[in-house]
């Protein structure tokens, strides 16, 4: 795929994407007027991989409990997880808390707006400090998602699909396409974010609603399907993720430290069983008291 020349002019018009966006953004939480760098720091985290109606909730009563880093900062690593409930990916939580501490003791308890001091935090990459720097801030830089490169994919290069990623090539894809002005630019990235999530999705795109549908390149040729390697299924039953699921749910259900013979009843398979619990422990995620029983961090 050929990256977009930097002509000066985007091949889609930034007006029709951010007037469509102005009258149709979905009323999200985190984008009310208001919302700090650490409530979008914290809905990036969240949805990562994580689809939006489970994030609202979740993200709504932390705001409420930890509206400030220093909040989240002086709960413990347990309270936290806890607190992530089934989100998954639990370790999220775990550098959410470590990002927290640090922006609290060394940011003046104020979400950093630059991408490079974001990239510094514990847990933060490429994808979450541009989102933050542009959502958050209103900053000039290229957000780039699986929804995005699938927008880029279509409307700029015809295709029906992204292929594999490329952080260079799709940086300066969506690069080429914002316009000059901080505050346009970022308006029209939220808007091709939005545009891939609920017009041009991967499956069933609405194509009919597309506000820059006289432009896709994808349309006018006729919307020829992927002709790339098939796509690998990520399967979820019966995977260590679902085993250190299990075994995190005894420990987020209970008051207290449980024993061996309550967590081994979750999972029959007790080498599986065995080494998630392990890696468990390995991460942080889990702690062993003297006693020999298992709690959350910092709950024993």
């Amino acid at each position: 795929m050929t990256a977009v020349p930097k002509t000066g002019a985007s091949p889609l018009d930034p007006d029709d994407l951010i007037d469509w966006f102005t009258a149709n953004a979905r009323p999200l939480p985190w984008r009310a007027p208001g919302t700090t760098g650490w409530g979008v720091l914290v809905s990036e985290t969240m949805l990562q991989q994580t689809p939006v109606k489970r994030v609202q909730p979740v993200w709504e009563e932390w705001m409420r409990r930890w509206p400030k880093p220093s909040d989240l900062a002086a709960a413990t690593q347990g309270e936290v997880l806890r607190a992530w409930g089934k989100l998954g990916y639990p370790r999220r939580a775990v550098r959410l808390h470590e990002t927290a501490t640090v922006i609290a003791t060394e940011h003046g308890d104020v979400v950093p707006s630059d991408v490079e001091t974001l990239l510094s935090l514990p847990g933060v990459g490429e994808y979450t400090a541009r989102a933050v720097a542009v959502f958050a801030y209103g900053k000039r830089a290229p957000v780039v998602d699986t929804n995005v490169r699938r927008v880029v994919a279509r409307a700029v290069h015809g295709a029906g699909d992204a292929g594999p990623p490329s952080t260079k090539r799709d940086l300066a894809d969506v690069a080429a396409l914002l316009p000059e002005e901080d505050a346009r630019a970022a308006t029209m990235s939220a808007a091709l974010m939005e545009l891939g999530q609920v017009i041009c999705t991967a499956r069933s795109p609405l194509c009919q609603q597309c506000p820059v549908l006289a432009d896709c390149a994808w349309n006018r040729a006729g919307r020829p399907a992927y002709a790339g390697p098939p796509k690998k299924v990520q399967k979820f039953a019966g995977t260590d993720r679902q085993v250190r699921g299990k075994l995190l749910d005894v420990l987020r259900n209970s008051p207290g430290p449980v024993t061996r013979e309550q967590l081994d009843a979750v999972w029959s398979d007790a080498g599986q069983r065995d080494r998630c619990l392990d890696s468990l422990l390995v991460d942080g995620l889990v702690e062993q008291t003297d006693d020999g029983r298992f709690a959350l961090p910092g709950e024993h």
